[in-house]
């Protein structure tokens, strides 16, 4: 009995003991998240970690070849996918300085079209790497430059033809024979006419940018220079003859090429400013399509008694 009732002692010295040593953890515990607790409270609020933002830009690889060789020339990297056949070209001649931009035609694959200069290389890439092959086009001029050319040469021309100067016409005959008027007036068309195409070319029409090979501008100005020289030869010539049905036959002329003059500048003019010819086009089809209705409507008129109670021309009770 004695040994049981101190067993018993024992064992309840043991539960005191364990639970004043877990009073003890609690506090412990309590005391370390009333700490951190206030540690947390006085760091302010937590701040979200910043996101990392990644590029979205794509960068392509070109590979540049001669069309002719097809021999790589040279590798472009790091072209962004807004960038145009303008920039790659640019990009080329600073890699390759021979290859002047203006001269150089870019294609897909040999034999192809060339690429236009405002195409994106995005549109046109299959994967990260771009080949394209590089063709010299020779040299090249402007636009306004063949224009200028093909319109100021005529115009100059014509006029030495009209002074009839000694190295064209002989000098005797053409002090001997005096000038019709006609000679005068197709002078006065002819340098009206071209002095408009000058004026339209600096300050209407809206040239393109790009170059085109000399070739080409040679071949203008042979085209319009060599026919004003031929028609001003026998305009000019002191053995040339007026119209055969005279004065009638110069007015109307006359009048139907300042009618035509006229109408093709006012048109050159529209067509700069596409926005504001709808209204126009809108009256000059609207006056058309009258002038076609009243004649079926009287065409109808003489062909059915009873069409005349119920229709009209093209608008109801007015026209």
């Amino acid at each position: 009995m004695f040994k049981r009732h101190k067993s018993l002692a024992s064992e309840r010295k043991r539960a005191l003991l364990s639970q004043r040593a877990t009073r003890f953890i609690l506090k412990d515990d309590m005391r370390n998240f009333h700490f951190l607790s206030k540690l947390v409270l006085s760091a302010g609020p937590l701040r979200p970690t910043p996101a990392v933002k990644h590029s979205k830009t794509t960068h392509f690889e070109i590979e540049i070849f001669d069309a002719q060789t097809r021999k790589q020339i040279c590798i472009l990297d790091k072209v962004t996918q807004s960038s145009t056949i303008h920039d790659v070209k640019q990009k080329f001649h600073k890699a390759c300085p021979k290859w002047y931009p203006s001269r150089v035609g870019l294609q897909l694959e040999c034999g192809g079209p060339f690429l236009k200069d405002y195409i994106t290389i995005q549109s046109i890439a299959a994967s990260s790497i771009v080949t394209l092959y590089a063709t010299d086009l020779g040299q090249q001029v402007s636009w306004t430059t063949v224009f200028l050319a093909e319109y100021t040469g005529p115009l100059l021309i014509y006029l030495l033809f009209y002074l009839r100067i000694p190295c064209i016409y002989d000098g005797k005959e053409s002090a001997r024979r005096l000038r019709h008027p006609v000679v005068h007036l197709a002078c006065f068309c002819h340098c009206i006419h071209y002095i408009r195409y000058l004026l339209e070319t600096l300050f209407v029409h809206k040239v393109s940018a790009g170059h085109t090979p000399l070739k080409n501008l040679i071949m203008s100005c042979a085209f319009y220079w060599g026919f004003t020289s031929w028609i001003a030869y026998y305009i000019n010539h002191p053995l040339y003859t007026p119209p055969s049905f005279g004065n009638r036959q110069i007015t109307v002329s006359a009048i139907n090429f300042l009618i035509c003059e006229a109408g093709n500048h006012f048109i050159n003019v529209m067509l700069s400013h596409p926005n504001h010819t709808v209204g126009i086009f809108t009256l000059l089809m609207s006056i058309q399509m009258s002038l076609w209705a009243q004649k079926k409507h009287k065409i109808y008129l003489r062909k059915f008694n009873s069409y005349i109670h119920r229709k009209s021309a093209m608008i109801p009770f007015i026209l």
